[in-house]
């Protein structure tokens, strides 16, 4: 596989990889993550599991060309900035996403993927995505990490009724296993909340519902983080990255 990134290509060839190659994009976030957490930990994961997809593709003898571009490291986070948080509004992160996709296309690109790192971004990902095939001569995909997974291992190693969540068991898992020094350890037991946050625990299916003061009220976190696990974290960091090479090479054959 011809895997580059973009900021160590010269112009032309950011041109010649731009005829065949797929342009992928991580977003991220900056915000707050508990207590234990990094601010950056949504940009890390997807990152990382964007690392280890990319290098599950280099095994493969014929893998699609990719050119993987410096992750945007903010995204849509005006739920945390009651704690701390560098936030873009919705209009500017669509913005933002809009002027990328342009360039590349300007650039010589004719598909480009989006993989995601955070739940706040994903709406606005997604419609920019659509927005923008309506309007340029380009295939483009988007996914959040998260939801591209290999189905391997996943019954022994996740746990679904809390993920991906924040700053909870889930990211915790990951970020033990994948950048441990930046956790704060011991992790701390989260005391139980009362009534359960309605945007996580919604009064009936197919609903979204958000109330004011939801996520100050819960500290910042969605669920119990004190039993995260390395290894685990590992599993389900493998499994996101297998799932996402798949999907990487799925987009590259229905877009040829």
């Amino acid at each position: 596989m011809s895997q580059s990134r973009l900021t160590e290509l010269t112009w032309r060839e950011v041109r010649r990889a731009g005829e065949q190659g797929i342009a992928v994009l991580p977003i991220g976030s900056q915000e707050q993550h508990a207590g234990h957490l990094p601010m950056g930990t949504d940009t890390l994961l997807v990152e990382e599991v964007l690392d280890r997809a990319l290098a599950v593709l280099d095994q493969e003898p014929s893998a699609p060309e990719v050119v993987r571009l410096p992750a945007l490291p903010f995204g849509h986070s005006p739920h945390h900035l009651f704690a701390a948080a560098v936030s873009l509004s919705a209009a500017t992160l669509g913005a933002v996403l809009d002027d990328v996709l342009d360039s590349l296309v300007t650039s010589g690109y004719r598909r480009v993927m989006v993989v995601n790192g955070h739940g706040g971004n994903d709406e606005i990902m997604r419609l920019a995505v659509k927005r923008f095939a309506l309007r340029a001569r380009v295939t483009v995909a988007a996914c959040s990490y998260w939801t591209v997974t290999a189905d391997e291992d996943e019954d022994e190693a996740g746990r679904p009724d809390v993920t991906p969540g924040h700053a909870g068991w889930f990211e915790t898992s990951l970020m033990l296993a994948a950048r441990p020094e930046l956790v704060r350890t011991p992790v701390p037991a989260r005391t139980p909340v009362e009534p359960p946050p309605l945007f996580d625990h919604p009064p009936h299916p197919g609903l979204t519902v958000e109330r004011h003061g939801e996520w100050e009220r819960v500290d910042g976190s969605t669920d119990d983080a004190s039993g995260a696990d390395a290894g685990r974290g590992g599993r389900l960091l493998d499994d996101r990255a297998r799932g996402l090479a798949r999907a990487i090479r799925a987009f590259d054959a229905a877009s040829r």
